[in-house]
């Protein structure tokens, strides 16, 4: 009988260190890294590298309609909307083929974020000095998710998705890694 195999969880690649953020620096989460770490086996995700952006590179911000936001460089307003979303749907796609058991998002992400991710008004700018996905309460419309997170959950929404900053509180980590055990007894045992 061989060894059981590690839940394949898929993971926003900045979480595990890699430098693929807008300013070329990681969101290195010890948590991810070394409480879930040995527990899984990582499939990571960066969106945004992904469709070819380079990094470092301009940040990013939702605009618009919280349901239907635009993804727009905070700066130079490029749309790069449909771009991502069609990357997004297809990826998706190729996760589902993974046997994945769970993925952990990166909060406050314009692409990965799970939710609560603001959703500026289009006719604002960000004040000087703003970093990431802008700031400042004035340009703030509402709250939202990231394009990426919501076409993952769109095309596998029984799977047990997190982000980083609700698995800080330590009884809802152990609750996804008990999600992620149950979804992947649930589908079979594992993975090829």
């Amino acid at each position: 009988m061989s060894a059981p195999t590690l839940p394949r969880v898929g993971v926003s690649a900045c979480l595990l260190g890699r430098e693929v953020r807008w300013d070329g620096g990681h969101k290195r989460d010890p948590l991810i890294t070394g409480t879930l770490g040995p527990r899984f086996e990582w499939v990571p995700v960066c969106p945004e590298e992904e469709i070819g952006l380079g990094v470092p590179r301009e940040p990013l911000r939702l605009e618009g309609d919280p349901a239907a936001p635009r993804l727009v460089f905070r700066d130079t307003r490029t749309d790069i909307t449909d771009r991502m979303l069609a990357w997004a749907a297809e990826r998706a796609d190729r996760l589902a083929g993974l046997d994945l058991c769970g993925f952990i998002l990166k909060s406050d992400s314009p692409s990965c974020g799970r939710e609560g991710v603001e959703v500026h008004d289009p006719a604002s700018r960000p004040g000087p000095g703003a970093a990431g996905a802008g700031s400042g309460a004035a340009s703030r419309l509402m709250t939202g998710s990231g394009l990426f997170a919501r076409a993952l959950k769109d095309r596998l929404p029984q799977l047990p998705v997190e982000d980083d900053a609700s698995l800080r509180d330590p009884r809802s980590r152990e609750e996804f890694v008990a999600r992620v055990l149950a979804y992947r007894d649930q589908r079979g045992g594992g993975h090829a």
